[in-house]
């Protein structure tokens, strides 16, 4: 039994899976943007900052410290483990049918 036939369609777990990749690629990429100081007059760094800003709405200021990048690395990186973590965890529940 071929397991594309046993375990249905795995589609939407796929789906999942690269959304929070994506979503954790673009919070790490800020990140590295942050800390080597990117110019954010630069239009890339502009989208990857908005963006990445959007998406750790919810962790805006988690944590205070007076380091810049530690401040930067915690309040951008949590959330990018907790969707990575968040949607493995629903894609392989989607697996799991």
């Amino acid at each position: 039994m071929s397991r594309t036939y046993r375990y249905g369609n795995n589609q939407a777990a796929t789906v999942v899976m690269v959304v929070a990749d994506i979503t954790a690629v673009i919070l790490g990429l800020w990140i590295l943007f942050a800390l080597l100081d990117a110019n954010p007059a630069n239009d890339l760094v502009s989208v990857v900052r908005d963006a990445a800003g959007w998406l750790a709405g919810w962790s805006h200021d988690l944590f205070t410290m007076d380091t810049d990048w530690l401040r930067t690395v915690l309040n951008y990186g949590l959330p990018a483990v907790v969707y990575l973590f968040i949607g493995h965890a629903v894609a392989g529940r989607i697996r799991r049918g």
